[in-house]
């Protein structure tokens, strides 16, 4: 065989194992966001369908034992087990944005024996970024129906504050923040070009998907908030908004969608608010 045909069939080679290590990085990505939909799609269908939805479900049955057999357990139970439904979610609907960076990841680091772990550490550093705001979010949550529930007006015309979130998310939309963020998930060889040194690999790959999902929670935190609106519990906006983000962060055009998608909010916000004022005032 001549130099030239070696080359030719070696670089045939390399080409097909590159692909084949592309399926199956794609496959396993695809495989997790598919088992969190199928177990968020059974888990709301399911008799503890009050786990998802956030009722009072640490009061009753094995949660409730948990939670009075350690110490400060009323807090810290439903604290993690809310985060760790949260983590789902994020896996679901936020993990498929993700695609662009770990295919460039990939790709820059597909000669190395270590490449898989380096996938999975990214992958694990985007998640824990998500895990945190999860828990702000239901600390958030838990302090605003404390204080709901001391105010009369509140308790009577709680759609309040579903204006006020839907409206903020709206707001949001047309801040510089929400822009720097977007800009940062839409340019993925830059992020990983910035981050990624190979010096030290576990922590720089770690490192990469923490700021990465550091990045997207500062781009998408105020959509994510409205799922406490909706029903965390639902589906069907799980879908709605993760097309909607994956859409901001990766079509080509998505950047624009920002300013009209804001513009829906705040009018989503005001029609509420004029529909409960109206009638009282009437």
């Amino acid at each position: 065989m001549s130099v030239e045909a070696q080359r030719h069939a070696t670089g045939r080679r390399a080409g097909g194992e590159s692909l084949n290590r592309r399926v199956v990085v794609h496959a396993l990505i695809g495989g997790l966001v598919l088992a969190s939909w199928l177990t968020l799609w059974a888990w709301a269908d399911s008799p503890y369908s009050r786990f998802i939805d956030h009722g009072r479900w640490t009061e009753i049955g094995l949660a409730a034992a948990i939670c009075r057999a350690i110490p400060a357990g009323e807090i810290l139970v439903p604290a993690l087990l809310y985060a760790a439904g949260w983590v789902l979610m994020v896996a679901a609907m936020m993990l498929p944005t993700t695609l662009p960076i770990i295919e460039i990841f990939r790709r820059i680091t597909e000669g190395r024996a270590d490449a898989g772990r380096l996938i999975g550490l990214v992958v694990a550093g985007y998640l824990v970024a998500w895990f945190g705001f999860g828990l702000a979010a239901h600390a958030l949550d838990y302090v605003l129906h404390e204080i709901a529930g001391g105010v009369p007006w509140l308790v009577a015309n709680g759609w309040a504050i579903g204006v006020a979130v839907i409206g903020g998310a709206g707001l949001f939309q047309f801040t510089s923040l929400k822009y720097r963020c977007l800009d940062k998930c839409r340019t993925p060889l830059g992020f990983v070009i910035e981050r990624w040194r190979g010096r030290a690999p576990a922590r720089e790959a770690w490192r990469l998907g923490f700021d990465h999902g550091i990045f997207c929670i500062g781009c998408c935190w105020a959509l994510m908030l409205l799922m406490f609106v909706v029903g965390t519990g639902s589906l069907g906006w799980m879908l709605a908004l993760a097309a909607v983000m994956a859409a901001e962060k990766n079509l080509p055009a998505g950047r624009r969608l920002s300013a009209p998608l804001g513009v829906g909010l705040i009018a989503w916000a005001s029609l509420i608010f004029f529909m409960n004022i109206l009638p009282s005032s009437v």
